[in-house]
Parts: C-alpha cells; sequence; structure tokens
C-alpha cells in the first residue's frame, strides 16, 4: 500500500479533515520508517589482495549487484586483525545477504571461509559470492557450501592424521614431540648443585641461565639448602 491511499484511506475515516490529516502525517511517517526497516539490505564487503591494490574493480561490481552499503578493507587477509570484516559481520540484520566480489576476499582458508558463512547462516543472513555465482539463500548454493565445510573437515581430520603420525614415528626413534626444553639435563644438574648453597638465591640462578623463576622451579622443583 503506498503513502497516497493510506492517507486518502484515513482521511475518510476521521470526522475532522484537519485533525485527520495530522493523524494521517504521523501514522505515515510510522509506515515510512516501518517499510525502511523490514527492507531486505545488500550488503558488500571488498579487501585488496596482494596481486591487485585497488578496490575500483569489487566497488563497481557490488555497486551493480545492489549493495546500497559497501565495507572496504585495506590489510591483508594474514592480518589478525580485521575491524572493517567484524563491522560488515554485525552490520546486516535477518533478511539481509552479505555480498563478496569473489570467495577468497571473505575467508583467509576454507576453515575460515565456512565458519563465517555458518555465523552468517545462524543469524538468518544470507551470503552471495559473485565470481563464483554462489548464493546461499537457493538450494544449490547451499548444497556447495555443504560441500565446501565437508572439505573443510577433511582438511583438518587429515592435518590432525598427519600430526599424529609423525609424533609417533618420532616417539619410536626415541624423540619426544613438542617443544625443546630451556633447560637440559646437564644444566638441571648444575642448578641443583647451586640451590644446595644457601648464599645463593634462586633470582640469581635463574637469571644466570636466562629463565624466569617459574620455568627454573618448574625443572628443578623445590631444593632445600645445605644447613
Amino acid at each position: 500500500m503506498t503513502l497516497e491511499v493510506l492517507c486518502s484511506r484515513l482521511l475518510k475515516m476521521t470526522g475532522c479533515r484537519a485533525l485527520g490529516a495530522i493523524k494521517c502525517v504521523k501514522i505515515a511517517v510510522n509506515y515510512s520508517i516501518v517499510s525502511v526497516l523490514s527492507m531486505k539490505q545488500r550488503i558488500g564487503y571488498a579487501r585488496v589482495s596482494t596481486d591487485d591494490q585497488h578496490l575500483d574493480l569489487q566497488r563497481d561490481a557490488l555497486t551493480q549487484a545492489g549493495c546500497q552499503v559497501i565495507y572496504e578493507a585495506a590489510a591483508s587477509g594474514k592480518s589478525t586483525a580485521r575491524p572493517e570484516l567484524e563491522q560488515c559481520r554485525k552490520a546486516p540484520r535477518k533478511g539481509d545477504t552479505l555480498v563478496v566480489w569473489r570467495l577468497d576476499r571473505l575467508g583467509r582458508s576454507l576453515p575460515d571461509l565456512v565458519q563465517v558463512v555458518a555465523e552468517l547462516e545462524q543469524r538468518g543472513i544470507s551470503f552471495e559470492s559473485l565470481t563464483e555465482k554462489i548464493e546461499t539463500d537457493s538450494a544449490a548454493g547451499r548444497l556447495v557450501f555443504h560441500v565446501f565445510a565437508a572439505l573443510s573437515e577433511f582438511e583438518r581430520n587429515l592435518i590432525r592424521e598427519r600430526t599424529q603420525a609423525g609424533l609417533a614415528a618420532a616417539r619410536a626413534r626415541g624423540r619426544a614431540g613438542g617443544r625443546k626444553p630451556k633447560l637440559d639435563e646437564q644444566q638441571v644438574r648444575e642448578i641443583k648443585a647451586l640451590l644446595r648453597d644457601p648464599d645463593i638465591h634462586v633470582t640469581d640462578v635463574a637469571r644466570r641461565y636466562g629463565v624466569s623463576r617459574t620455568t627454573l622451579y618448574k625443572h628443578v622443583g623445590v631444593i632445600a639448602p645445605r644447613q
């Protein structure tokens, strides 16, 4: 229903045309606000890459795709902090669509991409990638992302299996996995001998071996000085 039709009906229903006009204006304003809030938005996200440091191509494509708002990021995808993307993810409401020019503009990796899109889907927000022609509000688009999610899970399991196999092979050869200890066995024996001297302080020994007091106690425990 248009505003003109709404106002005409309201004026016929009111006894005083002047008072009716005032009510009509108030209701029309409220009607306009509700209409704007209920409109589904298309929100774009653009990010530069190593090969292309200009956003013109992405900006034009997103504008032609009907994006009313476009968030632009100049940081590399490897950067941990991505404030523009965080703002872009918070901006859409239920029923809106987040649009990117290409899939790799949104995620740094396949698991990262799947996580972002899954979060949007839980909030009732659609996702669209223009280059790959993927739309998650369609059956075909949802199918593609289910395949992506399966591939991501397969990749995680494959990495986990390779890591466990590597650790098992290292243990079989007498090598323990994990970070190299900060103090070797010879240094631990030296430190224990030093700490048995009541005139030597733990802080001095830790400083000498370049470790913290916590690390020192972790390796040698509490050593009672000689009486």
